[in-house]
């Protein structure tokens, strides 16, 4: 009886074993990407449609010279991240959903640190072989960054991300991310920086 109570314990602890593996090996298996920017505004004026300075009319230009005299230039915009999860249940891994609890993350543009955030609530990134966006506004001042420039060159930094021919090559998004598991919160043991071009 002795030796039936041992071998039971030896094999729960075998198959808990091999159950936290498998979990740690499917969160590792989660990737994510810069999606695209929407709704980029500066100084609450719309950028979607403009590729240069020039496309700013005479009072625009009025608007967003007064609010750099005033010493800001605010900026707000959504930064769509993709999530991938490509634990499906094909290639002998099991169909396996993750959410994630957390994504403290910092913001840089141009490699200048600029915001810091988070979610606000839990996301699900269903084991479906498919991203799941994930929106997060962001609002920063824009000259507090990079008072130094010019209003061309601090409205140049903004074109190239939200403007019309705008793309978040300009942008990354250093996070650490705290998933969710079977077996309770696990986050990541390093600090992941997530990019357009490809999957991180």
């Amino acid at each position: 009886m002795k030796k039936l109570f041992v071998l039971a314990i030896a094999v729960s602890l075998l198959l808990t074993s091999c159950s936290i593996f498998d979990t740690i090996e499917n969160i590792q298996r989660l990737r994510f990407k810069l999606s695209s920017i929407a709704d980029f505004k500066v100084s609450d004026i719309s950028i979607a449609s403009k590729n240069s300075y020039s496309d700013f009319s005479p009072v625009e230009i009025l608007k967003l010279t007064s609010s750099i005299l005033d010493g800001k230039l605010p900026i707000q915009f959504v930064l769509n991240l993709d999530a991938k999860n490509p634990n499906d249940g094909t290639g002998g891994s099991p169909r396996t959903n993750l959410t994630i609890e957390s994504f403290p993350w910092r913001l840089f543009i141009d490699n200048k640190e600029t915001i810091a955030g988070n979610i606000g609530n839990p996301i699900s990134v269903p084991g479906v072989g498919e991203s799941t966006i994930i929106p997060l506004t962001l609002e920063l001042d824009l000259f507090k960054f990079f008072e130094n420039n010019s209003l061309e060159s601090l409205l140049n930094i903004a074109l190239k991300l939200g403007g019309a021919e705008g793309k978040p090559t300009d942008l990354q998004l250093v996070a650490d991310p705290v998933l969710g598991t079977p077996l309770g919160n696990l986050k990541y043991p390093n600090e992941i920086t997530v990019v357009d071009f490809e999957w991180r």
